[in-house]
This record gives structure tokens, C-alpha cells and sequence, in this order.
């Protein structure tokens, strides 16, 4: 049974939440600001995080970058904004998908689900090594090193790579990576393959604007030879 944490400071809406998702056969745990999330992912042990972005103490952007500096556990960023700049930052930040508030629970519970399915995809992550040119890949492990380097790629970059990498030759548009990698029908606009294309390029390439592994066809999508 899969444990999630609610880091939120709306009582009310994580009352809310964490009814619906123990409703789901979730276990639900809440912090209601920043340090005591940060101090319950580094001592829980759960499946998956639903952030808010605006929390007392520490934001939430600093709690997700700090996460990311030890677990790849997925993080489902809400905020309350909804400008698209936010939702960037906080996939740069290292989030696996995000909400606008308000939003509707079983959309939130439908992506939960998606995120879970990602995981154990064996689509995704059927071989436990790859080796491409200087890049050796490690699905097991999660670990991906150039030149012996580690690489630090977030769980969405990780996929992407490994989707790309196992399937050298093959184009995927930009709906098929939002089917693939996030598991459901995105509701948004595909800006954010773009992000996290560019933000991969930037990690694994020598020249981002020259790339070597991955290659865009202009209007159709993306593909490692």
C-alpha cells in the first residue's frame, strides 16, 4: 500500500485530500509547512509527495530542490498561481507534474495513479544497462554517468533519456512523451517536454545547441540514433 505525504499549510484542503486518498486505500501523512515536510521525507519512508509551492518556513521550491539532493521520490507540485513561469521553475526544480489550484481531486488522484503506473513501466525501463558513446545508463540504479561523471537528472529527465536511449531510430512526438513518461492525457500544453528536453540537453550534451544524443525533427518530435 502506497504512503503519501501532504506537505500543505490549508488544513482544510489537506482534510479534504487526505480523506479522498485514504478513501483510494492510500496511507496519508501531512506536515503543514516547509521544515516539517522536509524533516518527515528525511525520516518517513513514503511512495510520494503532494507539494505546495506558497508554505511557511521554507518554500516550497527549496524544499523540492532540497529533496532532490537526496531522493528521486515523484513530487506533485500544487500552487496557487498558475502562471507558466511557476510550473517551469518547478519542474526545473525537480517536480514530476503539478496542479493549479483550485483543481479537481480526482484529477489529482488520476496523475497520483499515473505517476505510480511510470514507475513501473517496463516500457520505460527494460534494459538494466545502456551504453551510448560516452553515456553509460543504469535503469536499476537510476544513475547515469558521461565519462564516468555522475549525472544529476531529475526522475521526468531520467525517463526521457531512458525512453530515448531504448528505442534508438524511433521519432516520439511530444503527445507521445506526455503519454508515455506521464502516464495520462496532459491537459496542458507540451511546453514542458520542451523544458525538460532543453534542461536534459543542457546535462548530457557537450554543445546543447549541437546535439549528438538527442536530435529534434523539426514539427514531428525527438530521437537518439
Amino acid at each position: 500500500m502506497e504512503k503519501l505525504l501532504i506537505i500543505d499549510d490549508e488544513e482544510m484542503l489537506v482534510k479534504g485530500l487526505r480523506l479522498s486518498l485514504e478513501g483510494e486505500g492510500y496511507i496519508v501523512d501531512a506536515a503543514y509547512d516547509g521544515e516539517e515536510g522536509l524533516e518527515k521525507v528525511r525520516t518517513g519512508n513514503y511512495d510520494l509527495i503532494i507539494l505546495d509551492l506558497m508554505l511557511p518556513k521554507i518554500d516550497g521550491f527549496t524544499v523540492c530542490r532540497e529533496i532532490r539532493t537526496f531522493s528521486n521520490i515523484p513530487i506533485i507540485m500544487l500552487t496557487a498561481k498558475g502562471e507558466d513561469i511557476d510550473k517551469i521553475v518547478g519542474i526545473e526544480m525537480g517536480a514530476d507534474d503539478y496542479l493549479a489550484k483550485p483543481f479537481n481531486t480526482r484529477e489529482l488522484i488520476a496523475r497520483i495513479r499515473a505517476l505510480f503506473r511510470r514507475a513501473n513501466n517496463p516500457y520505460i525501463r527494460n534494459k538494466d544497462e545502456i551504453i551510448k558513446g560516452d553515456l553509460y545508463i543504469n535503469t536499476k540504479e537510476h544513475i547515469v554517468r558521461k565519462n564516468g561523471k555522475l549525472l544529476e537528472l531529475t526522475n521526468k529527465e531520467f525517463d526521457i533519456l531512458v525512453l530515448l536511449a531504448s528505442n534508438p531510430g524511433r521519432l516520439f512526438t511530444k503527445d507521445k512523451l506526455l503519454d508515455i513518461i506521464w502516464g495520462f492525457e496532459f491537459l496542458g500544453d507540451t511546453n514542458t517536454v520542451t523544458v525538460h528536453i532543453r534542461k536534459l540537453r543542457e546535462k548530457i550534451e557537450d554543445d546543447p545547441a549541437n546535439p549528438k544524443y538527442i536530435f529534434t525533427k523539426w514539427g514531428s518530435g525527438y530521437f537518439m540514433k
